[in-house]
């Protein structure tokens, strides 16, 4: 037999259509949030797949519930998240609609934060971007309807987010930067639904990440500049916009804001750590 799991938590709708396609098949539909990951993977047979239908918050679920070296059977990923930034990362055909998830789950850099230690598979953000999707969740609390993250960066750019101060160390080198809005550490090249923040990262280069500090004084510089990262162009910016890639990361602010590992958020951080 062959098994479909989903997120019912996840934030976008899964398409029933698919769900009710792979039923059709014979498989037997799951939902994840009620699974022991370990139990569900020991007591599968040999030759039985998994198809995991959901987005990057449903494959950091997976990948932080159990080791993918202890994963043997095939795990197929069909994207059905809001954003898809992993799958959209590792898959450049439009016409491709799973891929073999196995191989990304392992080997996986991890962060250390405010007593949590978590492996990512897209990235760490840590400024306007985590004090996005801070934002977000209030807002999803307190209405059914869809979230607008442009919109809120864009009135965080001009009004409610402040630049930190950041102290970074890469691999025993200590940089230090003034009005930063963005420091993220990257595994993959997208992260916040399409935005290619760090265009140079490849995950299949492992133990390797990839850290972008987004800065200027100007809060006009910051706004103007900020769509060009959805094209990962404002790495152009050479004054704005310093690339860094490391094994071992700390990042340190000034002044405590909202980060985000793979869009889940962690409030009121100073500092994370990342081993790669």
């Amino acid at each position: 037999m062959n098994y479909v799991l989903y997120n019912s938590k996840a934030n976008n709708q899964i398409k029933n259509e698919k769900l009710e396609e792979y039923k059709a098949k014979g498989a037997k539909v799951l939902d994840v949030t009620e699974l022991d990951y370990r139990e569900f993977f020991k007591n599968l047979s040999e030759g039985e797949e998994v198809y995991l239908f959901g987005g990057d918050g449903t494959i950091n679920y997976l990948a932080n519930a159990m080791d993918g070296e202890e994963i043997e059977n095939n795990i197929y990923l069909i994207p059905s998240g809001t954003g898809n930034d992993f799958f959209n990362d590792v898959v450049s055909d439009p016409n491709v609609e799973k891929i073999l998830l196995n191989p990304y789950l392992k080997n996986l850099p991890t962060v250390e934060v405010n007593g949590i230690k978590r492996k990512f598979i897209n990235g760490i953000g840590f400024g306007i971007d985590g004090y996005c999707c801070e934002v977000g969740d209030e807002l999803r609390a307190k209405s059914d309807k869809p979230v607008n993250y442009t919109s809120i960066a864009i009135k965080g750019l001009l009004f409610h987010f402040k630049p930190r101060n950041a102290v970074i160390t890469i691999d025993g080198e200590t940089y230090e930067y003034k009005h930063c809005w963005l420091v993220p550490s990257m595994e993959g090249r997208f992260y916040g639904g399409g935005m290619m923040v760090a265009p140079s990262q490849d995950r299949k280069e492992k133990g390797v990440v990839t850290v972008v500090v987004y800065m200027t004084k100007s809060k006009l510089k910051a706004l103007m500049t900020f769509p060009s990262i959805f094209k990962g162009e404002h790495v152009k910016k050479e004054k704005m916009v310093k690339i860094f890639k490391g094994k071992e990361i700390t990042v340190t602010f000034d002044k405590p804001t909202a980060l985000q590992i793979d869009g889940d958020t962690v409030k009121n951080v100073t500092t994370y750590k990342v081993h790669a």
